[in-house]
């Protein structure tokens, strides 16, 4: 079942490439449309994608908590394999906010929830670890798909590639759905006795309780500063790396599957490690190296490609990190019952970094020309994360 909800992951996760197809679609657009179109003009196409993705995930997750997950799998897979083929015919941006900003990205939503929560509810003694392996396989789908679909795109063209991606990827969402099945309730390994929680929760709570708890305001901003940096770079993470150091668009490929491995090295490792020293303290260590990324970052110019790819696996692994720890540390606080509901509302901290990060950077760099501003910003916000985590453990403790 575990093996079957990564294989999904591993397909849904591709939205993490979009910046490789951002310029080649921005080339076709051109041409069609007679006017200059770039990446940076359609990065309200992946900005959409990640900011409806909670409104699948709610309504998915209740679903999920009541009925089983296969049902949510194999529409939610349904719709993005189709959204994605769609994309491949879209000749406009509005035809791509709507094929892959809302199609994809709504059918993302529904099958990210429901093999994510679906899956720690099977190992409530290993929460962090398996949020961390479930969510990794999300993010390692960056460092395969970019090549792949770099080595299409040349051969084939970006949109017979979509085409391609997009059918692959139904047939191998729908067939793994059939394997993923509802956790029972109160399910619990042989021998295993729950410990009290670290982090101060006490019984399961429904969505109206949680929004009624303090504690999940720090929590979803937290979260938001957290993912700002990381879904920005992701965003613009190819065009960047050849507007800051000169890379080429081969080179600037492998950028891209760099930060997206160590973003998939992150949630493993920061998953498993916040199961042995707790959740808060896992991720203000990733807010710290956060920060100290996006300085790097700040100081690259051209031709510091090293320079550039430690700055970008800094933030992957941060980034990875945050997306590791997020699902035990809301079963942790909020309980297990009815995780589906309340990880997918705790997901709109994403949505909206999603669509304020990559907003932000396009603005900066429309503006001045360049993307120093964007990091320094960043870089703000993940102070702010580390203030936050203080707050968090203050309002626990009382």
């Amino acid at each position: 079942m575990l093996a079957a909800s990564c294989l999904i992951n591993l397909c849904i996760g591709s939205i993490y490439a979009w910046s490789v197809f951002a310029a080649p679609l921005g080339a076709k657009l051109t041409e069609l449309l007679g006017h200059p179109v770039t990446a940076a003009d359609l990065a309200i196409v992946f900005t959409v994608a990640n900011a409806v993705g909670p409104i699948t995930m709610i309504s998915g997750g209740f679903i999920n908590d009541r009925l089983g997950p296969r049902g949510v799998l194999l529409v939610g897979g349904g719709m993005f394999g189709v959204g994605m083929m769609l994309s491949g015919l879209a000749t406009s941006v509005g035809g791509l906010i709507v094929t892959y900003g809302l199609v994809l990205g709504l059918g993302l939503g529904m099958a990210y929830g429901a093999t994510i929560s679906n899956s720690v509810k099977f190992f409530p003694d290993k929460k962090g670890l398996v949020g961390g392996i479930a969510t990794a396989t999300y993010g390692l789908s960056s460092v395969l798909i970019p090549p792949v679909a770099n080595a299409l795109i040349q051969r084939v063209g970006v949109s017979s590639s979509f085409l391609i991606l997009g059918g692959v990827f139904l047939a191998v969402i729908l067939v793994s759905s059939i394997f993923v099945v509802k956790c029972p309730q109160g399910y619990a390994p042989e021998g295993y006795v729950p410990a009290q929680r670290a982090v101060g929760g006490k019984a399961d709570k429904n969505w109206k309780q949680m929004l009624s708890d303090p504690v999940f305001y720090v929590m979803i901003v937290m979260l938001t500063c957290g993912a700002f940096s990381g879904l920005m770079i992701t965003s613009q993470a190819s065009p960047m790396a050849q507007s800051i150091t000169g890379m080429s668009a081969a080179m600037a490929a492998t950028a891209v599957s760099v930060l997206a491995l160590f973003n998939a090295a992150g949630r493993i490792v920061a998953g498993t490690l916040s199961d042995r020293f707790g959740r808060i303290a896992v991720l203000r260590g990733a807010f710290v190296l956060e920060m100290i990324g996006l300085g790097l970052l700040f100081l690259t110019g051209t031709g510091n490609t090293l320079l550039f790819m430690v700055a970008v696996s800094c933030i992957g692994l941060c980034f990875g990190a945050l997306m590791g720890v997020y699902p035990g540390f809301t079963a942790d606080r909020f309980g297990l019952r009815n995780n589906s509901v309340n990880y997918g509302i705790m997901f709109i901290g994403f949505a909206v970094a999603g669509y304020f990060g990559p907003t932000v950077c396009r603005s900066i760099l429309g503006s001045t020309g360049a993307y120093s501003s964007a990091f320094l910003i960043a870089m703000g916000l993940a102070a702010a994360g580390i203030v936050l985590s203080v707050v968090f453990s203050s309002l626990v403790k009382k």
